[in-house]
């Protein structure tokens, strides 16, 4: 017989803090609340649309949360916050300048054709454009990255239960897997934007607190950079932009050329544009107007996320006694860069707060959590097993398909969580698997919207070879160490510039190899590319809007406040 979790429990290693009943409380109605939105919202999907695309009916502010919020998992929090612990303030790029842009590049140019298109995923839209092989291709890839993606969020929420609470982190692993398992198989995607949007505000609630009362203690801002300089001397971890000039001249190890291209176009764009995960929340929208104002909506929020998520990383630089290692190296008592929002939580948070603490990591465990594993049931679902398998069942068979694949895909999740372990900072990891499949698959992605003469060949082995190439880029690094200064133009260059440039390579393979596939072989004739590509599809025109209410307007807002956060913090 199964033993009582509380009984487990306290035979686990000690814990970081005890909660209080009103802790307890907090945390107790959080995981009501949330099966109970999936149990309310298993009437609403009955159908594939109701179940993988929530009917089409959301509005843009409702998708627009839902875009950012599927973002703002536990590996946003964990991952990000101990990355700015890592490498300053530096870490602030993947959301700026490694965001906005493709954000916004996502809502104007590259929404209609997903959204015309009627597509279900990205996949779905290389089957329309390319044919069924790069389909095929981009849906298996896909499908590996997101449960190896689904794995980070299982180890992450896993180490907080670990610091917090004391458990083990396989159990916490195998505990917490199952509650995402439950609310996803309920309702679908449904369940998981109102959920998503939930855990949003639940986030910036519980992780605020960190924020303030870190910059009380340091100071202020001007405190909080005095003191990091005095503890951490000959490294600038509070500017974006200063120490770029030089791989030597920031905690990195990457210049300016790496940040711009690695981060701000390939991997930005590749995985805010093309990232189904991401995507599929936005093509819920109810109609084109609504699905180009989600992701500037969801922009407008993810600019301002590193207050929450970075700066408490900065914060742990300033006020924590202890000096924070690698993951590997975090034994004897030492705890990794992975663990500084747990610690800082338990540095400021009581009885109340940290129950308030302790759901927002949750909240964003579930959220990350639940929007891999619907991305993965939906892929898997509608562009491999209706695609292979089984192309003529009823829309109930696959709607009960994608309900299992929930199952399989959290099982698969469970194995991928022990990878993690064996990286020095959860975003290593990350940006890593970005290289391999979301960098060439924007090569593939951006030339079917924007180029006519891409041919179907084309496609496929301009994402064969990306793909491959990042594979085996990474494995030579992994085998000669000394590689590293040949992909990263750097003897200096760590684990995260090794990823920015590798992805960068990549998409310079993927995008040649496209370009001389597609003039050596026959393009698809105009008639079949409408709807999919520039040149022939007529976009919807916004003249007749009010100027506030086109996309394009908010465009420009959202820009001039982004352009002024890097000068403020340059």
């Amino acid at each position: 017989m199964m033993q009582p979790l509380a009984f487990l429990a306290t035979q686990l290693p000690d814990r970081l803090l005890n909660l209080a009943p009103v802790d307890l409380l907090i945390i107790g109605l959080y995981f009501v609340m949330v099966l109970g939105i999936g149990l309310y919202l298993k009437r609403f999907t009955k159908t594939g649309e109701d179940f993988f695309l929530a009917g089409r009916d959301m509005s843009a502010w409702v998708a627009g949360l839902s875009f950012v919020a599927a973002n703002l998992g536990s590996l946003e929090l964990m991952g990000w916050a101990g990355s700015a612990y890592q490498y300053g303030i530096l870490a602030a790029h993947w959301y700026w300048i490694g965001a906005i842009p493709a954000m916004l590049f996502l809502a104007i140019v590259m929404m209609p054709f997903y959204y015309i298109s009627k597509t279900h995923s990205v996949p779905g839209y290389l089957k329309l454009r390319f044919g069924e092989p790069s389909r095929m291709l981009s849906a298996i890839t896909f499908g590996f990255m997101t449960v190896l993606m689904s794995g980070i969020n299982m180890y992450s929420m896993a180490l907080v239960m670990r610091i917090i609470l004391g458990w083990d982190i396989s159990f916490s692993i195998w505990v917490s897997s199952l509650t995402v398992a439950a609310y996803v198989f309920l309702g679908g995607l449904l369940s998981a934007i109102f959920n998503e949007v939930l855990q949003f505000f639940l986030i910036w609630l519980g992780a605020i607190v960190i924020s303030i009362l870190g910059l009380v203690e340091a100071g202020g801002w001007n405190g909080m950079v005095h003191r990091i300089a005095e503890r951490w001397p000959g490294q600038d971890y509070s500017h974006l932009w200063q120490g770029l000039g030089a791989f030597t001249a920031n905690p990195m190890g990457i210049n300016w050329v790496g940040i711009v291209l690695g981060l701000g176009f390939v991997i930005s764009f590749g995985y805010w544009t093309t990232d189904f995960l991401v995507v599929q929340r936005v093509l819920s929208a109810k109609d084109l107007r609504s699905a180009q104002m989600a992701p500037i909506i969801g922009s407008a929020f993810k600019m301002a996320v590193p207050f929450i998520v970075i700066l408490p990383g900065l914060l742990a630089l300033a006020v924590l006694p202890e000096k924070l290692v690698g993951e590997g190296q975090a034994v004897g008592g030492l705890h990794s860069y992975n663990e500084v929002l747990p610690l800082m939580l338990a540095r400021y948070c009581g009885p109340g707060l940290l129950g308030l603490g302790i759901t927002a990591l949750i909240a964003g465990f579930m959220s990350g959590m639940a929007g891999n594993v619907s991305a993965f049931a939906t892929v898997w679902t509608y562009d491999i097993y209706r695609a292979s398998i089984n192309k003529n069942a009823t829309d109930s068979h696959y709607v009960s398909v994608g309900r299992w694949c929930t199952v399989l895909g959290v099982l698969v999740s469970i194995g991928t969580a022990y990878l993690v372990m064996q990286f020095a900072s959860i975003m290593d990891y990350v940006q890593a698997l970005f290289s391999f499949f979301i960098a060439p698959l924007f090569g593939t992605v951006i030339f079917g919207m924007l180029w006519k003469r891409a041919t179907p060949a084309g496609g496929f082995w301009g994402l064969l070879t990306g793909t491959l190439s990042s594979i085996g880029m990474w494995a030579w690094v992994k085998l000669d160490p000394s590689a590293l200064s040949i992909i990263a133009i750097s003897p200096h260059a760590k684990d995260m510039a090794e990823n920015m440039y590798r992805a960068l390579w990549s998409w310079i393979i993927c995008s040649v190899v496209t370009i001389a596939v597609s003039l050596l072989t026959t393009p698809k004739p105009a008639s079949e590319l409408v709807g999919l590509v520039y040149g022939a599809t007529e976009i919807p025109s916004e003249a007749k809007l009010p100027l506030v209410q086109r996309p394009l307007f908010w465009v420009a807002v959202v820009a001039v406040v982004f352009v002024a956060l890097n000068i403020i913090f340059w």
